[in-house]
């Protein structure tokens, strides 16, 4: 960790009811970082990411972003502040169309330059009138990601972008998440072994809830190193 990282996280720990699933986790990222977090599911990769967006409260540690501390504070108003949360489940609202859901978007960062979506995901271009309902799961994942990019957020956390989705969709993805990182940073929760070796600048390997290793060197990232983690 150092004075010039844009996000903290240090000794979360976090419980379901009399569950604990986070044990001093500890994350940091800096201006422009992609930086992605691995392990087994249950590990709590999810939980510490919703710790971080303000969907769960830790039982102790603190989470700062742009140094100001975010415990405490609500879901919605950590989004405004510019650290956007994207979920697994790739929800997007079924009954709108996909011009609407941007349009929600929109008026909540008050961002109306759709330009940046349609330049990452042209495939929205032709699909601006079709029911949300009825997309793919690849192209909801764009919706996903493109309503979550209006108003230039400095972090994005996205959890399992290419869970269940083709393997072009998931190239696509790849090139996405390289060129987003060059505006924002990002935290990525991702299964996806070959991806997270092939973008990441760090890794973070959690087991059981607890982060057993942080990896920077990029020589061990491209080899593989976290596998043995897993």
């Amino acid at each position: 960790m150092s004075d010039g990282d844009i996000l903290v996280a240090r000794g979360l720990n976090v419980a379901y009811g009399e569950s604990k699933v986070l044990f001093d986790a500890h994350l940091s990222v800096r201006p422009g970082q992609l930086v992605t977090c691995v392990g087994r599911n249950g590990a709590g990769k999810s939980t510490l990411l919703k710790t971080i967006a303000g969907f769960l409260k830790p039982t102790s540690g603190s989470v700062t972003f742009n140094n100001a501390n975010l415990i405490g504070l609500m879901s919605y108003d950590i989004a405004r502040m510019g650290l956007k949360y994207i979920p697994q489940d790739k929800k997007v609202f079924s009954d709108l169309t996909v011009r609407e859901n941007l349009e929600l978007g929109s008026y909540a960062t008050k961002d109306y330059n759709w330009t940046p979506v349609t330049d990452y995901f042209p495939r929205l271009k032709s699909l601006m009138d079709r029911k949300a309902g009825y997309l793919s799961g690849g192209e909801r994942q764009m919706l996903m990601i493109g309503r979550a990019i209006l108003g230039s957020p400095k972090v994005l956390l996205i959890d399992e972008p290419t869970e269940g989705l083709a393997p072009s969709i998931v190239a696509h993805l790849k090139d996405v998440l390289k060129e987003l990182s060059k505006k924002s940073a990002l935290v990525i929760v991702e299964q996806n072994l070959p991806l997270v070796c092939a973008i990441s600048e760090k890794i973070y390997a959690i087991k059981e809830g607890r982060v057993v290793a942080e990896i920077t060197d990029p020589a061990s990232i491209k080899a593989g190193v976290c596998e043995k983690f897993l």
